[in-house]
């Protein structure tokens, strides 16, 4: 685990040597290990390790035998080991053990097919001084971030965007689209940034970068592939897949602990992974405490957990923090429990597996077709749903509004996904948000365009592969995955998530839809694997995520003081319309209206701005270890 940085830029002005150091210095947190650059007449490539494999050998960056190519990488390369024999049989020369070298010899001999072949999370660049060509690419899921942007003659990427913020051809600017979107979505939604003119690399996809201009090209995609297979031959495969892929995925010259909550995901993978560490977070006595139930089953199972609780204070003190470290704004409350998390296991690990994807994968989340408790209510819409595709998103749409018991379940079980369906968080509904912005925030792409363009290429789906493939361009990538990422570096811990991984992926595109969700469950057949390493307690536990206790802090006046702080704020009116914010805040403060995840989304982007315009990037130093 490592972060890259680079820049294409020909003046012959530029002190590219200072300003590479800059911008790896500025992602130091990523790799405290070691650092590496080249830098040539065209190119500035930087580097900061973080030592997982071939401790010794593994520096970057790393050349091959004629010194023509050069590469920079971040993750890990799963199956590099096999593709390695493949490339010495062929007669490459490797200098080091690392997967790096790998992903350039690879590169080499297969050319963009190297994507098709390696298994892994990764963000890599190969400069070839020959070709004068940039190439890069970000793995099939997302996983790993990678940034971009042309300014000023200068293209720049970066594993984190901080880091653009030390070169003088960078022009910070706020992205004012962004804003509309993320008060619905809580979550940066749109491909260019909350930076104007600073976009990502999509998942599943590669560049090219030669003479001032870039391409950019999709190398993999979801591949819906639905089968007959029986209840017992798709747990049998499930089981049989997330096996190795944690096998797979434990793979390291250090240590490799895991995370641990009450839910099946990280409990399945810590199960089978066993480590001799496991890291659990809760908030006490206020909410349901995770790391208690966590230590019940590290009790059960035999393993050794090590929790702490996070109090209302600290979570405060270092939201500046953490908003920092993200990039851009995420009102996603588990975010304060994964910092903190990452940073108690980073006292003894370098590795961490994590249970992210599997609900993705496998229809885990509730909004996918469980929003009733009704047994009768679940059989009934099971039933409807074998009606013809057109008798049935009829009969959906009828019950939109109605308030009978049921009716919602039946609703969105039956409707079309694209009707009601955005992603797994709705903060805001569009008007509403308008109701609270400025004029001039109040233009962007609406909710219906952002997620039109991923069900425009899934209709011959199931409602529910269609709302999974949604949620896989969407929620994962830019929420779950990039906070996965961006706060487990921030204690320089890598974070693996072998429950999202290639292999594991062929397999959900297998799995019948009756098997995803029913009656019984949500991820229903990924339960059943489940079911072979744990108590029937966990594996069939409802989904809570991270349980954060956001209402009863926004209702504690300390907390509530430090939010109408920063609501009051001159600069704020420069977003919202600040009296209806405040009245948000008190209402819901005076228990006369429940307001929590709409301020909380307010106060995080807010939290943020801060952070990275009235303060200018600079990073927040919590009161306690100033």
């Amino acid at each position: 685990m490592c972060g890259i940085v680079g820049f294409v830029d020909r003046s012959t002005t530029t002190d590219k040597k200072r300003i590479i150091k800059e911008m790896m210095d500025t992602i130091i947190h990523r790799g405290p290990n070691s650092s590496g650059q080249h830098v040539d007449e065209g190119v500035a490539l930087g580097f900061r390790r973080l030592s997982i494999i071939d401790l010794e050998g593994g520096s970057q960056p790393i050349y091959n035998e004629d010194g023509t190519k050069v590469i920079t990488f971040n993750g890990e390369i799963y199956n590099y080991q096999s593709i390695r024999e493949d490339l010495i049989a062929k007669g490459h020369v490797f200098t080091t053990h690392a997967d790096t070298e790998v992903l350039l010899h690879g590169y080499e001999e297969y050319g963009r097919e190297l994507l098709q072949k390696i298994r892994g999370m990764f963000a890599f660049v190969i400069w070839d001084t020959e070709k004068q060509e940039l190439f890069g690419a970000r793995d099939h899921f997302g996983i790993k971030p990678l940034y971009y942007t042309q300014m000023n003659g200068t293209f720049m990427y970066g594993s984190e965007i901080k880091s653009f913020l030390k070169h003088p051809n960078f022009n910070k600017e706020l992205n004012k689209e962004a804003l509309k979107p993320y008060m619905t979505f809580q979550y940066s939604a749109l491909d260019e940034t909350f930076f104007k003119n600073v976009y990502r690399i999509k998942e599943g996809h590669y560049f090219t970068y030669k003479d001032g201009e870039l391409n950019i090209q999709q190398y993999w995609d979801v591949d819906e592939k639905e089968t007959d297979l029986t209840l017992e031959e798709t747990v049998d495969l499930i089981d049989e897949t997330v096996v190795s892929s944690v096998e797979a995925h434990r793979i390291a010259d250090v240590e490799v602990g895991s995370f641990l909550s009450s839910g099946v995901d990280s409990s399945y993978v810590t199960a089978v992974l066993r480590p001799e560490h496991s890291y659990s977070i809760g908030f006490g006595d206020k909410t349901y405490n995770e790391s208690v139930e966590a230590k019940k089953l590290a009790d059960l199972i035999e393993l050794k957990n090590i929790s702490r609780i996070v109090t209302g204070d600290e979570a405060f003190e270092y939201f500046p923090l953490i908003q920092y470290h993200l990039d851009e704004p995420d009102s996603n409350p588990s975010c304060v429990p994964l910092y903190f998390l990452a940073e108690l296991a980073s006292r003894d690990v370098r590795v961490a597996l994590s249970g992210e994807g599997a609900d993705e994968l496998f229809a885990g989340y509730q909004a996918y077709g469980m929003n009733t408790n009704s047994k009768v209510v679940k059989v009934v819409a099971e039933g409807l749903k074998k009606l013809p595709k057109g008798m049935r998103y009829k009969i959906g749409r009828g019950l939109k509004g109605k308030t009978f018991r049921g009716a919602l379940h039946l609703y969105t079980s039956l409707a079309p996904a694209e009707d009601f369906f955005i992603g797994q968080a709705k903060v805001f509904e569009e008007a509403e948000a308008d109701d609270y912005l400025q004029p001039t925030y109040q233009k962007s792409p609406t909710v219906k365009e952002i997620v039109q363009v991923h069900y425009d290429k899934v209709q011959d789906m199931s409602e529910i592969k269609k709302m999974q493939y949604l949620d896989m361009h969407q929620w994962m990538p830019k929420d779950i995955l990039l906070k996965a990422d961006k706060l487990s570096m921030a204690s320089s811990l890598e974070v693996r998530v072998p429950l999202l991984d290639k292999e594991l992926m062929k397999v959900s595109e297998q799995v019948p839809t009756k098997y995803l969700i029913n009656a019984e469950n949500t991820k229903y057949a990924f339960r059943q694997a489940a079911s072979r390493h744990l108590p029937e307690e966990w594996y069939n536990r409802e989904k809570l995520g991270f349980p954060v206790p956001i209402k009863d802090w926004l209702r504690e006046e300390k907390y509530y003081k430090i939010v109408r702080t920063v609501f009051e704020q001159s600069f704020v009116q420069e977003f919202f319309d600040q009296e209806k914010i405040l009245k948000l805040l008190d209402d819901n403060y005076h228990g006369t209206a429940d307001g929590r995840r709409k301020i909380w989304t307010i106060f995080t982007f807010l939290t943020w701005y801060q952070v990275y315009f009235v303060n200018n990037g600079d990073k927040p130093v919590p009161s306690e270890v100033a």
